[in-house]
């Protein structure tokens, strides 16, 4: 997947645009923020269910190299073959050598943001090596070759029409057609007789479980059931921070994650592996192999704040309530991960210099932080990046915008320290707001306040401010 981190502010720009995924993103921050509530509502006590939710991850992170030991050599006992992968180079290696060994040449994929993040479709076919996406949403996102929109409605953004016109090109599908339920019946022929074939099923891991060797997968459509029951050989790919201690602890978490994520108490399909097919049984994979993605993540468990991104269960409310993200939407982000959630991640994953204007694109204002079931800190962690990517960087260069940074917040550390000063620039600031087309000359300006004023609207300023007016009232009694 390529990487597009550095065009965040120009992608955004472009997506601010685009009415029709407005219009949607509009509609989905309004709705979707009602049914996470009234589904949490269904807990004793939703708060209490939070905490506790937060709790098993904060224990998990404090844990993990314990738990990922305990839950390979039980996983292993139950008949999987376990394989670490360093990074995303080794991951995708050792899957298509595996694939190549079985002389496969189709896989089909469930929905999985770790394949995203290694790139592993594409490495599968430079090896010819077809893949087939079985989520709906990945589905058309993988036939229109862009990326995932959102964690949980990769194409929630697609217009309709567009849908029929890549399905009746690159899907079989003979007639237009805009209704959903029959563009939903087209995707299942043509991946339907895929399942049917399939040698090689490759999905990813919602939590592993370290006491019993178990992996969870939960879903709404069946195609990762189908991914992980009809092929002889089954890849389930995960991230090193999905295990969880117990089952008691795993229960739990998917119970948070399904309201988190899409306002049901439970979603369609939830499935549990402890390894491949026994004797007894007559479906699921001969054998079963568990890639564990390391991909940089053990390079920041050190640090024990940057180390809160690992308790991330990927369930995306961050970025339903998210007051950014309901604005631009998933592409500018440029990578997997989108959002709050891959706000805090990202830069860990790819460097603070790559992914800046992600950490700088928050408005600090904790809406995240107060829905997330893993208990992150996110407003917190963005601003702890910026903290660290003054202190890499020199304090100035020659280039024209950090030479402007600098004087800017030179002058900004001068008048916060002086009373005397801060009153000065108040006092100016709101004379010159006050003149005549001041506003309009604010935003044509190519100042430093360019960016600021092109895309708010500048609030009414009072006449006088609150000490003045007190002084006056105190004045007439």
């Amino acid at each position: 997947m390529e990487i597009n981190t550095h065009r965040f502010t120009e992608t955004a720009k472009k997506e601010l645009k685009n009415e029709y995924s407005r219009v949607f993103l509009d509609i989905f921050r309004q709705h979707f923020p009602v049914l996470r509530k009234k589904a949490m509502a269904s807990f004793p006590n939703p708060d209490k269910a939070l905490e506790k939710s937060a709790a098993i991850r904060a224990d998990v992170v404090a844990r993990l190299p314990e738990l990922l030991n305990q839950f390979e050599k039980n996983a292993i006992r139950n008949g999987a073959k376990v394989f670490r992968a360093k990074d995303a180079k080794a991951a995708n290696e050792f899957i298509v050598n595996l694939a190549k060994q079985r002389g496969v040449t189709y896989v089909t994929k469930g929905k999985s943001m770790v394949t995203e993040e290694i790139g592993l479709n594409q490495a599968l076919e430079e090896n010819g090596i077809k893949a087939f996406e079985s989520d709906l949403g990945e589905f058309i996102t993988q036939l229109l070759d862009r990326p995932p929109f959102h964690i949980v409605g990769p194409a929630m953004n697609i217009p309709v029409e567009e849908i029929s016109d890549i399905f009746q090109k690159k899907a079989g599908m003979k007639d237009p057609t805009l209704d959903p339920v029959e563009l939903g019946q087209a995707a299942r022929v043509y991946l339907r007789n895929k399942f049917h074939h399939v040698e090689m099923g490759i999905t990813g891991v919602n939590m592993a479980v370290a006491e019993t060797g178990t992996i969870i997968n939960v879903e709404n459509e069946g195609n990762i059931r189908m991914s992980k029951s009809s092929p002889k050989t089954q890849v389930s790919v995960m991230t090193l921070e999905k295990v969880v201690e117990n089952m008691a602890d795993a229960l739990h978490l998917v119970r948070v994650l399904c309201r988190s994520c899409t306002g049901q108490k439970l979603s369609a399909y939830v499935s549990m592996d402890s390894g491949p097919k026994k004797e007894n049984e007559i479906d699921g994979p001969e054998e079963l192999f568990i890639v564990i993605v390391d991909n940089g993540r053990w390079n920041f468990y050190d640090d024990s704040q940057s180390r809160e991104a690992l308790k991330c269960i990927r369930c995306g409310t961050c970025l339903n309530i998210c007051p950014v993200y309901t604005k631009v939407g998933g592409y500018p982000y440029g990578w997997a991960y989108s959002g709050p959630m891959g706000q805090v991640l990202t830069p860990l994953l790819l460097g603070l210099d790559r992914t800046k204007d992600l950490y700088h694109a928050c408005t600090q204002c904790g809406a995240c932080s107060e829905v997330c079931p893993g208990g992150i800190d996110h407003p917190k962690m963005l601003h702890e990046f910026r903290i660290r990517q003054t202190r890499i960087r020199p304090r100035i260069s020659f280039k024209k915008n950090d030479i402007i940074d600098f004087f800017e917040f030179a002058l900004w550390e001068k008048m916060v320290v002086h009373p005397s000063l801060w009153k000065l620039g108040v006092t100016m600031s709101r004379s010159a707001t006050r003149q005549k087309n001041a506003v309009r000359m604010l935003k044509k300006t190519n100042g430093p306040v360019k960016n600021w004023t092109q895309s708010r609207t500048m609030p009414q300023i009072a006449r006088k401010t609150f000490h003045e007016r007190w002084n006056e009232l105190r004045d007439k009694k």
